[in-house]
């Protein structure tokens, strides 16, 4: 049986996801599919087309988690710490964009 790991802040989570993705191609996956939400969320507040923030959970979540099963192989953090898992994802985008994780 599956123990959940339990973190006594963000600080202490964060390391864990970064060694949850190790593979770059995964990462990749992640920048993407964050771009394609921060992209969405944007067109959707611009426009006032509400409509399209339904779309965000399935444009994020769909890259995230190819990379996560086919090439980093394992089960995504997601699924054990939604919240934590939402903010180490931004996180990374971040340390990625300045160039403290690796592309």
């Amino acid at each position: 049986m599956d123990t959940v790991k339990t973190f006594e802040g963000f600080s202490d989570f964060y390391p864990y996801y970064l060694e949850e993705h190790r593979d770059s191609t995964c990462r990749r996956l992640h920048f993407m599919g964050t771009t394609l939400v921060l992209l969405i969320l944007a067109t959707a507040l611009l426009s006032a087309s509400w409509w399209l923030l339904w779309v965000l959970p399935l444009a994020g979540y769909t890259f995230a988690w190819v990379g996560h099963f086919f090439f980093e192989k394992n089960r995504p953090a997601t699924f054990k710490h939604p919240f934590y898992s939402l903010l180490g994802d931004f996180v990374m985008y971040k340390d990625m964009l300045i160039g403290k994780v690796p592309f």
